[in-house]
């Protein structure tokens, strides 16, 4: 499945029913921006998410470990926990292991993330090396003070791209048999020749029985890869933000809307959607709204991009379930990179097929 993020507590531009439209399975939202921004307490007053976003499906909340990297500038790390610098008005802002899953019970989301942290890209070995094995200490006192029995929490995976150490914080927490098992620390700046190997490495050690998720990864590309890899579950930003820039994704790669190609073009985005914004309207009016700077836009791009996603994981599962799934990969690849399919890509298919 691919996981629409409203980091916010809203995928951005887009409405609960929509979603719901387009096959949404889950929805993510992020303990650090809600804790600051309006406080868990609030949201746990609507009875959870659900009740206080309106959408009716199942959440996942990232447990804060994200931010120790991409807020870097205004965060200190110790064992304890991160001291940040809240970036709405400057407050001190502490999040530990305990503080991480305090409010993730209160959020009320099904899937619930242990608290981490993500290693920059680049990073020396040793740091990485002491980062996963803090991880792990984290990750026991995550499930030490987990109270909530219908919430489940995922433990995660580090060690960059080093297959040594990803092996080192495989052996440490599988241990802990968690109903899933995330893959952090990849999608961080890394190429793809070094991304792909390192999650082929982990995926295969990790349990046949239990969800695989490879956090942050959104490109169709990745997506088609890391399925083959043995990779259930992806979630991104891209789709959206990259439909508000004016792009839209297809099976021939992506569409720049604000080129002057489709200014003329009476076709839908993409013939084979059946998205709203494709049975509904024209690139040559969906691009007329963009020079126009008409917000329907990027919304329709954002709900293309998503549908796009959805219907990609969809045919996945259907090839697999018809045992014919590295087939259609490749006739897929073939289409969407014009007969050059990457190295890594094509290794990426070869190892999972192996």
């Amino acid at each position: 499945m691919f996981m629409p993020v409203g980091t916010q507590g809203t995928v951005k531009g887009l409405s609960p029913e929509e979603l719901m439209g387009i096959g949404s399975q889950i929805v993510l939202a992020n303990t650090y921006h809600l804790m600051l921004r309006p406080g868990e307490a609030l949201v746990a007053a609507h009875g959870g998410l659900p009740g206080f976003t309106a959408y009716p499906g199942p959440f996942l909340t990232d447990s804060g470990g994200f931010q120790v990297m991409s807020l870097g500038h205004m965060r200190k790390i110790s064992e304890e926990g991160v001291i940040f610098k809240s970036h709405i008005d400057g407050s001190r802002v502490e999040l530990t292991p305990e503080r991480s899953i305090q409010v993730q019970e209160a959020l009320g989301a099904d899937v619930i993330m242990a608290f981490d942290e993500c290693p920059p890209y680049p990073a020396e070995p040793q740091y990485i090396r002491a980062s996963l094995e803090r991880t792990v200490r984290w990750l026991e006192r995550c499930l030490s003070v987990k109270t909530r029995p219908d919430q489940a929490l995922f433990a995660i995976v580090q060690g960059g791209v080093h297959e040594d150490l990803r092996r080192q914080s495989l052996q440490a927490t599988l241990p802990f048999a968690t109903p899933g098992f995330a893959l952090g620390g990849l999608a961080v700046g890394e190429s793809k020749d070094e991304m792909f190997p390192a999650v082929g490495f982990t995926a295969q050690h990790l349990p046949e029985d239990k969800p695989r998720y490879l956090m942050g990864v959104g490109h169709p590309e990745d997506l088609v890869a890391g399925i083959a890899l043995g990779i259930d579950m992806f979630d991104c930003v891209y789709p959206t933000r990259t439909g508000r820039f004016g792009y839209a994704l297809t099976d021939d790669g992506r569409l720049n809307m604000n080129s002057s190609a489709p200014r003329q073009q009476l076709l839908p985005i993409d013939p084979d959607c059946d998205c709203y914004a494709c049975r509904h309207y024209t690139r040559a009016y969906l691009a007329h709204l963009l020079r126009a700077e008409e917000m329907l836009a990027p919304r329709m791009l954002s709900l293309h991009n998503l549908r796009y996603l959805h219907r990609l994981v969809e045919r996945a599962r259907t090839a697999i379930a018809e045992g014919h799934f590295f087939p259609w990969a490749r006739e897929w690849g073939g289409r969407y990179f014009k007969g050059q399919r990457p190295t890594w890509f094509e290794q990426a298919l070869t190892q999972g097929e192996g």
